[in-house]
């Protein structure tokens, strides 16, 4: 009998010292190694365990996975980027990833970017976008976004819409009150956003399309011939100007059907509060000054002097 009670005790301590081992002792104290673990879309627990062993970071995967499923965190465990060390135990393994401890990646979109400059910016930065969706252009709000390598385009287009939410929902009473809607209001920024510069001629070229379109004049807004074009330059060719297409301010009246890009939060707010004034035309100088007259003569004259 002494020898089963021995034998158990024994049992017991051997057990105990494989489970401090395997699972409360890393691998090495000492190390100061930081190695980039991925966690891939779709792997489960027992894939994560076994990628951890092989890279040196646990002893044994089936203790990480038995205690994950104690710890509730099996199904928890987050695709992305990760920096662990061997001097890391399995705790604090689980902890970072069942956590938003991921390693991140900063993106910025620029004002003015169509969904062609959004999607060959990604590309670039290693994100499969496929065919973005052409009813996202101009709501993919411009700014500085954190994501997590790994994350797919889903996840970086629902950042970028909660933020346009977020940064567009102090116009939402004005934008009723004024009888408009936001694809309008996200429509005349876009134009306003490629047109101009300032905040201050924002508001009054701002003024000046929403008085074009109360006189049923055309907006004749070079930006939207060359959002049909795709041509990056300021010149426009005569040819141009007559291509049959919803977007071509210089045939049809009116707001082209959408945004043409992403506008910026000043763009949007000289689409809501635009500025009241005498003038009915505008140009921009090469360099970046924009004119404003009050009569098509006076245009001419402009024309004639700062771009030819």
């Amino acid at each position: 009998m002494k020898y089963i009670i021995a034998f158990i005790i024994a049992l017991i301590l051997i057990s105990g010292f494989l489970v401090w081992q395997g699972i409360y002792n890393p691998i090495d104290h000492d190390s100061e190694e930081t190695i980039v673990f991925l966690v891939e879309k779709g792997e489960s627990a027992k894939d994560i365990a076994l990628n951890l062993k092989d890279q040196g970071l646990i002893r044994y995967s089936s203790f990480f996975r038995i205690y994950a499923l104690v710890q509730n965190k099996e199904d928890k465990l987050k695709a992305g980027e990760y920096e662990f060390s061997p001097n890391m135990n399995v705790p604090e393994i689980l902890d970072k990833l069942s956590s938003e401890q991921r390693i991140k990646k900063m993106i910025t979109i620029i004002e003015g970017w169509d969904l062609r400059d959004i999607r060959e910016y990604l590309e670039k930065q290693g994100i499969e976008t496929g065919e973005l969706d052409p009813r996202l252009e101009g709501y993919l709000f411009p700014d500085t976004y954190e994501i997590f390598p790994g994350d797919g385009i889903e996840e970086i287009v629902e950042k970028m819409l909660a933020n346009f939410e977020e940064k567009t929902s102090p116009f939402e009473q004005e934008i009723v009150f004024q009888d408009k809607t936001i694809l309008e209001i996200i429509t005349m920024a876009s134009l306003i956003e490629k047109e101009v510069r300032t905040l201050e001629d924002k508001k009054i070229v701002s003024g000046i399309l929403w008085k074009r379109i109360e006189a049923g004049m055309l907006l004749q807004v070079d930006a939207t011939i060359t959002y049909i074009t795709g041509r990056k330059t300021t010149e426009i060719l005569q040819e141009e100007l007559a291509i049959d297409s919803p977007y071509n301010t210089y045939k049809y009246k009116g707001l082209p059907p959408g945004p043409i890009c992403s506008p910026g939060l000043e763009s949007i707010e000289a689409a809501v509060y635009p500025q009241e004034t005498e003038y009915w035309f505008y140009l921009s100088t090469p360099e970046g000054e924009t004119i404003f007259s009050k009569t098509l003569k006076e245009h001419n004259q402009a024309i004639a002097k700062y771009l030819k």
